[in-house]
């Protein structure tokens, strides 16, 4: 299928399911909740995803694996717990330990401006002489985000740099820190100035800082590094293309992703010093959210459990996005309800 109709099938498709998304959600939320995750993610499948995987990580209990739908819909092989998913911005916690680690070690600093690691975007990127880091790590930089700029996911760029020009030579959403503006190209400049750090790719560092000393072995920065038979594919309402071959960020299990967030939550994950570092500029939690794929990780202090949820089902106007949330906070109330 061309760009051009996968254009008209995002218009085409927000305009009808307009008709139905309240009382499906609606329907999904007062739902009473059955008695185990395992029969909350097969009801995930009734409401419309075509898979769903989630990970349960209780302290002192072992891990808990459940999935139910598509792995691949077209050749009906079924969800795998342990498949490998794409988790969009999810990465960002990488991204802020790997500054952390980089800031503790006086490697660079939080306070260094823009402009210090690329003189070249000054009269690019406006304020660029005055946004820090810091400011970048925490989103309140006002860099416009390129993935909201007309045209970008109908005709995505290929690499950092064609991603950037999205960005460029555009008013500031705010001033520097004067405000709070998610933005991804806070983001792709940081990893940018990782590599420019350390003289080698993101993903090297992310493997000799965290993923080695976590014991991670499925985690991974693009789509050429894997087997695509075991990245479950990604699919969006009225577009019947698996797009599991767009190359769009790292890629995870669930149960990588759930290791991870436990040790960064417990400061694991850190040597003496890096975690206020840590605390100071970023959040423990995060979700993602690219064509085809949908993803919460988040920590529990309250029952002490992490709780990773993947599904790959997608559309325009957010309505699967709205679902997921939901579904997730019902899985949540299960755990809690059976803690042991």
């Amino acid at each position: 299928m061309t760009k051009k109709i996968f254009q008209i099938v995002l218009i085409t498709s927000s305009l009808a399911s307009l008709y139905f998304v309240p009382w499906v959600l609606v329907w999904a939320w007062i739902t009473p909740l059955p008695d185990t995750v395992q029969e909350q993610v097969n009801e995930a499948i009734g409401h419309g995803f075509d898979g769903m995987i989630v990970y349960v990580d209780r302290a002192g209990e072992p891990p808990e694996f459940y999935a139910a739908g598509w792995h691949d819909r077209e050749n009906k092989l079924p969800a795998r717990p342990q498949a490998l998913f794409k988790i969009a911005s999810i990465s960002k916690l990488y991204v802020a330990v790997a500054v952390t680690k980089l800031a503790h070690a006086k490697r660079l600093s939080l306070d260094d401006k823009l402009a210090d690691h690329f003189p070249e975007l000054i009269g690019r990127i406006e304020n660029a002489e005055e946004i820090t880091l810091r400011l970048m790590v925490q989103h309140r930089s006002g860099i416009p985000n390129f993935t909201d700029q007309p045209g970008f996911w109908s005709d995505q760029p290929d690499g950092n740099d064609a991603a950037l020009q999205y960005a460029l030579d555009l008013p500031a959403n705010f001033e520097p820190g004067e405000d709070y503006g998610y933005s991804n190209t806070n983001y792709l400049l940081l990893s940018e100035i990782i590599e420019n750090v350390v003289g080698y790719g993101r993903q090297q560092y992310f493997q000799e800082e965290i993923l080695t000393p976590l014991g991670l072995k499925n985690t991974f920065g693009s789509l050429s590094e894997v087997d695509t038979n075991e990245l479950m594919s990604g699919y969006y309402v009225g577009f019947e293309e698996d797009l599991k071959l767009q190359n769009v960020g790292m890629i995870a299990t669930a149960e990588d992703v759930g290791i991870f967030l436990r040790a960064l939550n417990d400061g694991s994950l850190f040597e003496e010093g890096e975690q206020t570092i840590y605390s100071s500029i970023y959040e423990y939690e995060h979700t993602g959210l690219v064509p085809g794929y949908q993803s919460f990780a988040r920590y529990h202090k309250d029952i002490d459990a992490v709780i990773i949820q993947f599904n790959n089902t997608t559309d325009f106007n957010g309505y699967e996005w709205n679902l997921a949330q939901i579904l997730y906070g019902r899985t949540v109330k299960i755990v809690r309800r059976n803690k042991k």
